[in-house]
């Protein structure tokens, strides 16, 4: 199911990635490229709750579609986290710690899934909250003003993205203590 809707939605995620990173190299003024870098973030976020959602509905679940999700959430974050790093609007150590956390558990997954052990490390509600955590705190930090004139966005962003750290460091620890078994049998 490689042209379904919700796998089309996954793919624009992907392919939007750019256009919300270039917002920040285009000739504007920074306050109108937080703006729309914000907006484009938020509407690109939005089609990883409505793929899912489309494939349960429309009954066009596919095992591509599983593998591609997490692959387009995973690029879309640490593209933001790259750029709000380069704009220093992130600390240097929490980017480390959720992009460190990606490719550890992609590596784990992939390990498991190759000997045969991939239901122990199968995407999990802590998982998905760590997602929902990063993706809610990423536009507060893309936007860096003040929003309806009171509310401090860098720093609500910067506390939801500390909340995100800590779920990231949770979830990695779930997961590798799931997978801790096969580990122990395979290395001996």
């Amino acid at each position: 199911m490689f042209f379904t809707l919700p796998t089309l939605l996954t793919w624009a995620r992907i392919v939007a990635i750019p256009l919300v990173i270039g917002i920040f190299y285009l000739p504007v003024d920074l306050r109108s490229a937080n703006l729309w870098a914000t907006l484009l973030f938020i509407v690109v976020a939005a089609t990883d709750w409505l793929d899912g959602y489309l494939a349960r509905r429309l009954n066009q679940t596919s095992s591509f579609g599983a593998f591609l999700d997490p692959v387009a959430d995973k690029l879309l974050v640490t593209a933001a986290l790259l750029v709000l790093l380069q704009l220093d609007r992130v600390n240097a150590l929490v980017a480390l710690i959720i992009i460190g956390r990606e490719i550890t558990i992609s590596a784990l997954r992939e390990w498991m899934a190759q000997i045969g052990a991939s239901r122990s490390v199968a995407v999990h509600m802590l998982g998905k909250l760590k997602t929902t955590a990063q993706l809610a705190a990423i536009p507060f930090l893309l936007y860096d003003g003040l929003l309806f004139g009171v509310i401090d966005t860098r720093w609500w962003g910067t506390v939801a993205i500390l909340v995100a750290s800590v779920l990231t460091v949770w979830s990695m620890a779930y997961y590798l203590r799931k997978a801790l078994p096969e580990i122990r049998a395979k290395a001996r």
